[in-house]
């Protein structure tokens, strides 16, 4: 019997160097530590952050609070106010219970359908975190953050 040899195998092609439209790789626009790379849900989720941490340095019991980004409100949940097309709500508190503690969720599709750009979204998230916060503690949002409506 003949010693079968297996033929050699196909050698795998090297890394492609281009594409086959030889338009060069493909790969990010910006490296990840740009702020370009951020997705909107990252970028919304700062500003509710810096709103966060400006009320911060004024309530310091805040830091007792979980600040919460949802994409938006659920239907389904009990206790949630009733709202309809003309009155999406842009944010909602839990209260504090059974050993959990208080959250301040801001929606982040309702509040972006309602800005054009970035500082105008911004502005709108402090607000509505300051309603929240307001709302949660039994304040008035004024009390809050004194420059409350001035923005």
């Amino acid at each position: 019997m003949d010693n079968l040899v297996p033929p050699p195998a196909a050698s795998a092609p090297g890394p492609r160097r281009r594409d086959r439209h030889g338009r060069g790789m493909r790969g990010p626009i910006a490296p990840p530590q740009v702020p370009l790379a951020a997705s909107r849900a990252e970028v919304f989720a700062d500003l509710v952050q810096d709103s966060v941490e400006r009320l911060e340095r004024r309530w310091p019991q805040l830091a007792d609070i979980d600040f919460l980004v949802l994409e938006v409100p659920r239907l389904d949940r009990p206790g949630d106010g009733v709202w309809n097309d003309e009155a999406v709500p842009l944010g909602g508190i839990v209260p504090a219970r059974e050993g959990r503690v208080a959250r301040v969720v801001v929606y982040r599709r309702p509040v972006e359908i309602r800005t054009k750009g970035r500082d105008e979204r911004a502005a709108l998230v402090h607000e509505v975190v300051v309603e929240q916060v307001a709302e949660l503690l039994g304040l008035n949002p004024e009390s809050v953050d004194p420059r409350y409506g001035e923005d």
